[in-house]
């Protein structure tokens, strides 16, 4: 008879385990250098946006003799040139005109692009694909093919000229952008919760109210976002039509005047360039994660 003697002895422990600080230690060396291998151009690329921000601030806290010449780190703080900034004839002016175009443009460019785009994503009906198409269409027409005729319609037939309202007043009959970016968005809602809806005896304004827009808001806050980013920093369009009235210049506009009477006080000139950027830097920290969530949903279906 054959007697089976089973082993007491303990498994080995794992390598780098127990009490061997030796171990330990090479264990945390190479979990350093692999995270360092991995993060290493991402720490790079991070540098390589963030140094110029950094420059401007720097340059905008210095003396007028300091800045720009070749010294990177301010002798003495002047906090005041920011003042000074705000202080310059029209500066004002020019910010409440920035706020009313990018908040009112968002805001007619979010109410107009909801429906639209609620109707191409769920809506059957003859014709939607071409409706789609011709949406698409026109986000490869670029604007200065057009900028002479609706200059004549908004200045000689309107009378608009030296405004914003000719560019707040197209944004209340939808963005190209704005309703394709949605309604990739919407195509993710799955339909059960729309006939559901439909079934508790919601119309179809209710359930767009009620259902869609709640379960839409990263969506929302996607095209909110980059059409208010666009409006902040457009160029173009108040150059268009607001150029012969400096009291409806905006911060982008109004800060090439302002570059150009301070072309030698680069310290004012990097201050005001500081103040113009702070707005889109802080809304888009603050709405960082409904942005980037509202990105990454769109496209699933199409």
């Amino acid at each position: 008879m054959t007697i089976t003697t089973l082993s007491t002895r303990p498994a080995p422990a794992p390598s780098g385990a127990g009490g061997d600080p030796a171990a330990r230690a090479r264990a945390r060396r190479s979990r350093l250098l692999h995270w360092i291998a991995v993060h290493t151009v991402a720490v790079a690329a991070a540098l390589f946006f963030l140094l110029p921000f950094v420059f401007v601030f720097l340059t905008s806290v210095m003396s007028d003799n300091q800045a720009m010449s070749g010294e990177l780190w301010p002798h003495e703080w002047h906090w005041s040139n920011y003042l000074t900034v705000f202080r310059t004839p029209g500066f004002l002016d020019w910010w409440k005109n920035s706020l009313l175009y990018a908040g009112l443009g968002t805001l007619l460019t979010v109410c107009s692009a909801v429906p639209v785009a609620y109707a191409l994503a769920k809506f059957h009906f003859r014709g939607r694909r071409t409706a789609m198409i011709l949406v698409i269409s026109t986000m490869m027409l670029p604007p200065q093919v057009i900028v002479i005729p609706m200059y004549l319609v908004w200045a000689q037939q309107l009378h608009l000229s030296g405004s914003l309202w000719p560019l707040i007043i197209p944004m209340a009959f939808g963005d190209a952008y704005s309703i394709f970016l949605l309604r990739q968005f919407l195509l993710t809602i799955p339909q059960e919760y729309l006939e559901s809806a439909k079934v508790d005896g919601c119309g179809e304004l209710r359930t767009l109210l009620r259902i869609v827009v709640p379960m839409a808001r990263p969506g929302i806050a996607a095209i909110a976002l980059f059409q208010f980013f666009y409006c902040w920093n457009d160029y173009f369009g108040p150059q268009i039509y607001a150029a012969q009235n400096p009291a409806s210049w905006t911060l982008s506009y109004g800060l090439e005047s302002f570059k150009s009477a301070h072309s030698v006080n680069w310290n004012l000139t990097m201050a005001a360039t500081l103040l113009v950027m702070a707005p889109v830097i802080i809304v888009f920290f603050l709405a960082q994660k409904a942005f980037v969530e509202g990105v990454t949903l769109t496209g699933v279906k199409g």
